[in-house]
């Protein structure tokens, strides 16, 4: 193993993807059992998003499922990759993370995301547009006064107030700026635009800073990292996550996975086809020693101090094995050089 990946923390976000014929209630127990396995194979965190009324995701309340996942799980840091902020009011997300930080106290963080619903029919569900994602910065700096008691309306965040939770900045566009100003951790992808991956993180160690909850720059790198024992199957890991993709692209909904055996199958028209081959691309994928270069590369570019591993795919046990196998060439565990080099938490 390299220095600089023994010097890296690697995580896992999960966003309970639902498979062709399988329901909900199966993808957020497979997230659950996914928890598990992250935990016992030393993966440092295990985060879980928010996403609403799309077809092919369960995980539209994350604070709930992280409660699930931190009580089916005992030393592994739990979170949220991330509570879409300007779909809530900070007060009430103050208290969800308070109440979980006082069930599983220092194992709690807090991702916080800018973006609003995936579709104009969900933003109006919300009672939101496209504009409130403007707000975001003001709505970050009210939620981390709830936990410091400094809201001028005299209420309290019970259980939130006096507590500590990692806040991290989900950095897509505007992000990186607003994590830098408030001095927050930032979580940065995909890893499919390298050129824009960097910019991001030059401007944020640009502009960083240092506040209470963090004294230096803290940058999380996430996105698809698929291990098989050949580069095919690899490959293979990829296909059911990249059809959704252009599905969504060209339809306007993102489905269920399907099995990738038939998604070679199928007949493609033109957009489709070169939508789909886009999503195959770009991403960490091979075996483990070409998993290996590539995350050195990745690491030495962006200077990252954690990766956020965010692999989806049908075949569940095909991606448990990735996972295991990217625990081994990464020694997931904890090591010296990951506990000198950044946050401690």
């Amino acid at each position: 193993m390299s220095s600089v990946i023994a010097a890296t923390r690697f995580s896992v976000l999960d966003r309970s993807r639902i498979r062709e014929g399988g329901t909900d209630a199966q993808a957020l127990r497979d997230t659950v059992r996914l928890a598990r396995e992250a935990e016992r194979l030393g993966y440092h965190r295990f985060w879980v998003a928010e996403h609403h009324g799309v077809p092919g995701v369960a995980g539209s309340a994350p604070t709930v499922l992280a409660a699930a996942v931190a009580g089916a799980t005992r030393t592994i840091r739990v979170g949220t990759g991330g509570v879409m902020l300007p779909n809530h009011r900070p007060l009430v997300v103050a208290e969800q993370f308070g109440v979980l930080e006082s069930l599983f106290p220092g194992r709690i963080d807090m991702g916080l995301g800018r973006s609003v619903g995936f579709t104009d029919g969900v933003r109006r569900a919300l009672g939101r547009d496209k504009e409130d994602a403007e707000d975001f910065e003001a709505q970050l700096a009210e939620l981390l006064g709830w936990f410091r008691g400094t809201s001028p309306t005299g209420v309290h965040a019970r259980p939130a107030e006096g507590l500590s939770v990692p806040p991290f900045v989900l950095a897509m566009g505007e992000g990186a700026a607003v994590a830098a100003r408030a001095g927050l951790p930032m979580v940065v992808g995909d890893l499919r635009d390298r050129e824009r991956l960097r910019r991001a993180v030059d401007r944020y160690r640009a502009g960083f800073r240092p506040s209470a909850w963090a004294a230096e720059p803290y940058v999380v790198v996430s996105g698809t990292v698929a291990v098989a024992g050949t580069p095919e199957a690899a490959r293979r890991l990829l296909v059911p996550e990249a059809w959704s993709m252009a599905q969504a692209r060209t339809r306007g909904s993102f489905p269920p996975l399907p099995p990738a055996e038939d998604v070679e199958a199928r007949a493609m028209t033109v957009k489709e086809r070169d939508l789909y081959e886009a999503g195959l691309a770009g991403h960490i994928a091979g075996t483990e020693e070409q998993v290996a270069d590539e995350l050195e590369s990745l690491l030495k570019d962006t200077g990252a101090q954690e990766v956020l591993v965010t692999t989806s795919t049908y075949d569940r046990d095909a991606l448990l094995d990735s996972y295991r196998r990217l625990a081994h060439v990464v020694g997931a565990g904890s090591s010296p050089e990951r506990e000198t080099a950044g946050l401690t938490r």
